[in-house]
């Protein structure tokens, strides 16, 4: 049998997770699949058949489907679940909302968050906040399986003709009707997969003080992060979480400014290429994992980064 994907997009584009994900599913099943739910996405059904991973796309395109509600897709998924042994979709907000649904109609137990695939029935997968690793393997005849996008590298997007075929839509829900969506509009890099991140924690004191951290954000084309007290204190939106409960972030440079280093924050970060951390308590767990550690007041040393990197001139892209 094989594997179905379910495309997380924008009826415009592709999601970048979704990319990951391909990567992952192609790791488990090479006849690879993938479904896209949408409402004039034609571009997005195309844009997916080029990547060479993938063998046939599944389109199921109608108006109820415009805007991303789980108990309207999940339906779909049922309905054209029948032949898959496999069903998969990113650990993300997209997929931790859709696929214990599907995973509870087919009364199957969900394998969450997989990091690595052993075979196609065995995976790797963080528990205790990070701290341990299982290896975790379903003896279920159909397994549903979310992955952690950023333990994979994106699929390439060029050299496949993947056949596309149409689908039907399937019963849409009565229950629940789509409103509006309020996006934060920004040009700096998506949290999830910016290659840069600088995140403050409840030592910025005040959500004032955290335009400190938006000047050196602004120097280093960074996305901007927060520990979960930050947000819980009403500094800044938790959109810009990081930790358990939030963002799972892996940059290739995360900077760590006031944060003291709880473990559901480094469950989210630790696996950063390097780490900087800055601040005034020498003991804070956060050490531990820093590649880098200044202890400092960080209102002392942020004003400091910037003059330097104001010499330098220099904005990464």
């Amino acid at each position: 049998m094989s594997a179905l994907l379910i495309a997380e997009h924008n009826n415009k584009e592709i999601k970048p997770f979704t990319l990951n994900a391909i990567t992952a599913a192609s790791q488990i099943d090479q006849d690879l699949h993938v479904l896209v739910i949408g409402h004039s996405c034609e571009a997005v059904a195309k844009s997916i058949s080029e990547i060479p991973n993938v063998k046939k796309v599944i389109h199921v395109d109608d108006s109820v489907y415009e805007n991303y509600l789980p108990e309207n897709f999940t339906p779909v998924v049922m309905k054209n679940s029948e032949n898959y042994s496999h069903i998969i979709c990113s650990a993300n907000t997209f997929g931790k909302n859709l696929m214990p649904r599907i995973a509870a109609l087919l009364d199957t137990s969900q394998v969450s968050d997989i990091i690595k695939v052993i075979s196609a029935d065995t995976f790797l997968r963080p528990i205790y906040a990070g701290n341990a690793f299982a290896t975790v393997k379903s003896t279920d005849a159909k397994k549903c399986i979310t992955i952690r996008p950023t333990s994979f590298d994106p699929a390439p997007t060029t050299g496949g003709t993947a056949e596309i075929v149409k689908a039907e839509k399937a019963e849409a829900s009565d229950l629940t009707k789509f409103i509006k969506r309020e996006e934060v509009k920004s040009d700096r890099p998506e949290l999830g997969t910016a290659r840069v991140v600088i995140s403050g924690g409840r030592g910025m004191g005040s959500g004032d003080n955290f335009k400190l951290i938006t000047a050196i954000a602004d120097k280093l084309n960074a996305a901007i992060g927060a520990s979960r007290a930050a947000v819980d204190a009403g500094y800044i939106t938790n959109d810009h979480q990081v930790g358990q409960t939030g963002k799972v972030v892996v940059p290739d440079l995360y900077i760590a400014v006031g944060i003291s280093g709880a473990i559901q924050h480094l469950a989210g970060m630790k696996e950063s290429k390097i780490i900087v951390a800055i601040n005034k308590d020498g003991e804070a767990p956060i050490f531990s994992v820093a590649d880098y550690g200044l202890e400092a007041d960080l209102f002392e040393a942020l004003p400091q980064f910037l003059e330097e990197l104001n010499k330098l001139n220099t904005i990464q892209k």
